[in-house]
């Protein structure tokens, strides 16, 4: 599954990095997030609760971020196991671009399943990645918003 996109943020392209590459800021976004931890400079675990359909899994898995490109963008890549549910793997580029009253977020990205989850059809998939890439960005849009008038 394939899934582009642009977002639009309120905030200077050098602060929307310093979000992107913060574990706290990441896990509030990310949606069914329970824990997210940094456990080296560019690598995360995590733990996510997600219902795709009638399908509802507890996630474990692994974050990588790469090919950082300070402030351009960088690549982030995961894989989680869902146990009986399956698994998801797959990977992000990230792409800011400075604009007069914010920076433009465009992202790219790839992404497997495998097990009952991919049982369920690419269409419910992918209209569910749609939804939570919608919640985390208006999430990261809102949380950038109040460092703007902090």
């Amino acid at each position: 599954m394939d899934l582009n996109g642009e977002e639009f943020i309120p905030a200077p392209r050098e602060r929307v990095w310093e979000m992107l590459n913060d574990p706290e800021i990441l896990r509030q976004c990310i949606p069914g997030c329970e824990t997210l931890e940094q456990a080296e400079p560019d690598q995360f675990s995590a733990e996510v609760v997600l219902k795709i359909g009638p399908v509802k899994a507890r996630f474990n898995g692994e974050v990588f971020i790469k090919d950082k490109n300070f402030p351009d963008g960088y690549r982030i890549e995961g894989e989680g196991k869902g146990g009986i549910a399956g698994f998801a793997s797959g990977g992000a580029d990230v792409i800011l671009k400075e604009q007069e009253d914010g920076t433009l977020l465009e992202y790219r990205v790839d992404a497997n399943v495998g097990g009952k989850i991919a049982q369920l059809g690419s269409r419910l998939i992918t209209s569910t990645s749609k939804k939570l890439a919608g919640q985390f960005f208006g999430k990261f849009s809102e949380l950038a918003a109040q460092a703007q008038t902090a």
